[in-house]
This record gives structure tokens, sequence and C-alpha cells, in this order.
């Protein structure tokens, strides 16, 4: 029996075999653009498009939630096709991650479809940041709890983890993301510079490579003000004309700037966008920073827990590859946990994939096919009630 595991995220789909190294990462919605308005690009398809400025998304997730499903479905069968997975559903069984506290009706449409439509031998649905906790207990085996903070496109998730249970009451969500962060890049650069508001997918790459967290806030701040060459923060970014430029890059200032090439200016605006991340408040948004909420969810659980999950906080999701991040957690933490207890914080080599090598840490235990799993026959025999009873969501 095969296994594939599918980490489905809202901006990025990660897929492969249990017996693979690693995983296939595509953009998980359907793309098109301004010069090719009829064709549209799916998943690794966009390394075909010539011209990606003013390229929009049509995305399967809303604020979150799996809500377009046609878009969803057209991504599935590209890539469970010839042309990626190749898969043979009637031998195969499926890993595949969905949000926790997911609406009960998507939870329906995921059964019916994976079993109804695409005919799986056997079905696991399970919430990235469990996969993510098997991983790390699995690798760490003297542990017994740990802490996952799971930052992505659409929300930042804080979760406690005993075992393989996590503690339901004690599970945070901040409403602050990667795609966040990025509409309100383009909103700064646009109000102070240049109008890229139909530049997501360049902005966002902007993002990607000159942001990084700040561990002193107010003393950049002011380094931020100074003029070059005395401001070190400052960084002049080239953006791509999909002529001369394919992608974007970073320069110092002091280089001289090319004809051709088109700048955008970052100072400040490189370590405040992922400030919000820790205090959502700077825009507005009445909720908890992430180490603030990491904190609160500790405290929600049993008192005997508390040293071994401040011991052991995961760090996932794209957001936490920001230089600084983990550091920033750390110091943080540290400063508003009880002093006796030790706090450490963990960075997988690469956060975005961890959840999916947890799936694949999964699919090789004794008890994935008979307990953890959902046969087709046992669909077949009692309906949604098996899985409603079997997966915890």
């Amino acid at each position: 029996m095969t296994t594939l595991i599918l980490d489905n995220g809202a901006y990025q789909a990660k897929i492969g075999r249990s017996t693979s190294e690693k995983p296939n990462c595509f953009p998980n919605c359907i793309m098109k653009a301004k010069s090719e308005r009829r064709k549209q690009f799916i998943g690794s398809q966009i390394d075909d498009c010539k011209d990606l400025s003013s390229l929009y998304y049509v995305l399967p997730f809303q604020k979150g939630y799996l809500v377009n499903w046609d878009v969803q479905r057209q991504v599935w069968d590209y890539v469970f096709g010839k042309d990626v997975m190749n898969v043979d559903f009637s031998d195969t069984s499926i890993v595949i991650t969905e949000p926790y506290f997911n609406f009960v009706s998507i939870q329906e449409a995921m059964n019916e479809i994976f079993f109804e439509e695409y005919k799986f031998d056997a079905i696991l649905r399970t919430n990235a940041g469990s996969l993510s906790s098997y991983k790390r207990l699995h690798d760490d085996k003297e542990d017994k709890c740990c802490l996952v903070v799971d930052s992505g496109y659409s929300f930042t998730h804080i979760a406690p983890y005993y075992g393989k249970k996590k503690i339901k009451h004690a599970v945070r969500r901040i409403n602050v993301g990667g795609k966040l962060l990025t509409n309100h890049l383009k909103e700064i650069i646009s109000y102070r510079q240049l109008h890229v508001m139909d530049e997501t997918y360049v902005v966002n790459q902007v993002k990607e490579d000159v942001s990084f967290v700040s561990l002193q806030f107010n003393k950049d701040m002011e380094i931020a003000r100074l003029k070059y060459p005395d401001n070190t923060i400052i960084r002049d970014y080239v953006l791509p004309d999909f002529s001369q430029i394919k992608r974007g890059y970073v320069k110092e200032p002091s280089t001289s700037t090319k004809s051709h090439e088109q700048i955008v200016k970052m100072n400040n605006e490189r370590f405040t966008t992922p400030e919000v991340l820790f205090h959502p408040s700077d825009i507005a948004i009445r909720e908890m920073g992430v180490s603030e909420a990491i904190v609160d969810s500790i405290s929600a659980t049993p008192e005997e827990m508390h040293p071994h999950l401040y011991n052991n906080i995961v760090l996932t999701g794209g957001n936490t590859l920001f230089p600084g991040f983990r550091e920033r957690v750390e110091r943080d933490v540290r400063s508003m946990a009880p002093q006796e207890y030790h706090v450490n914080v963990f960075l997988p080599k690469n956060p975005v994939e961890y959840a999916w090598h947890g799936g694949k840490c999964i699919s090789k235990s004794d008890e994935f096919s008979s307990k953890m799993c959902v046969s087709k026959k046992e669909y077949e025999e009692s309906g949604q009630s098996i899985c409603t009873d079997k997966f915890d969501i």
C-alpha cells in the first residue's frame, strides 16, 4: 500500500509519497497573468509564465478555510494526475491536513471527495500542528510534551500537545499570517514610494528577501532615521522588469543604479512588517502577539506541564523563516515566563516542510492503518460518523 502525504496549506501545498526524501512544494492556487489572461497556471506551471507582473491569484482558501472547491479540485486533479504524482487511488492511502477547528461542513465535503470521487483506499485527516508535534516527539523521545507555533499564510496557531493529544481549550489563534504581512507591505510601499497594489507576487518576494525580526525595535527605529552610511538598515531592492531582470534582488545603497533598474528603498519597512506578528495592535488588530499567546496558551494547561512546554517550543510555518524570529520568541517568552523554568525554542531546518515529515513518520507507525485511518470499506459501512469519531480536528 502506498501512502501519500498532502500538507494542504492555504498558500503552499506540500505533497509526496512516504518513501520520498522531500515533498513536492507548489502554490495551492490558480494563477493568471495580465499578459496571458486566457491561460491559467496551476502549481509548478507558473515556471512557464514569462511575465509575472500583475499576477493575480484565484485561491481555494479564504481566511484560512477551504471555501472554493472548484479551484481546489483543479489543483488536486493536476497534482494527483500523470504530470506530477500519477496516483493509483485504489492502492493508495492519504494523510491530509486541515486547519484547527475546521467547519463540519468542510470536513464532510473532504470525506466525500476523497472517498467517493477520488476513491482513495484510506484517509487520515489531521492538523498540520499534530503532525509537527508527532515529528518532534518522535525525534526527541525523552519529551512527552511540546508546544507547536504554526505561523502560516492565514493564521498563527499556538497549540500545546501532551503525547499525541492536543489540549483543545489551550489552543490560541492570532489572525495574522503571511498574507496580511504582504498586503500591509504593499500599502506601505504604495503610500511612500511606488504604486504596487497589483503586484502581490513581487511584493511577497520583496518581503521574503529583505524582512527581519528586530530584537531591539526602538534602537532600530533610531538607526532607520539616520542617513546612509550611518543607517545600516536601509537597502535598495531592484524590482524585476521580466525582460532583463527575471527576479528582484537586494543591493547596497552605495552601488550605482543602472538605467533599466527600478529601485524601491527598504528602510524601517524591513522590520516593522514582521513586527505585526508580535504587536498586532500596531495596525489596529486587537489581539495578542505571538510571544504573549505562547505564555497564555501554556498558562491554560495543567501546571505540571508548564516546565515541559516552556522547554519544548517548536516553530513551524513560513513566517518563522524571518531572520531573528526564533531569537525574538525566545527572548520575549523568557522575559514573561517564571524564572525557575528553562525556555527552549526549536526551529527546524525547514519549518515549511516540517509537518510533511511528521506525516511521513506517522505513515510508518504500527498503528497507522489499524487505528488512525478510516478505510473506504469502513466509510461505506458507517458513513460520515466514523470519520467524526476517529479524526481529532
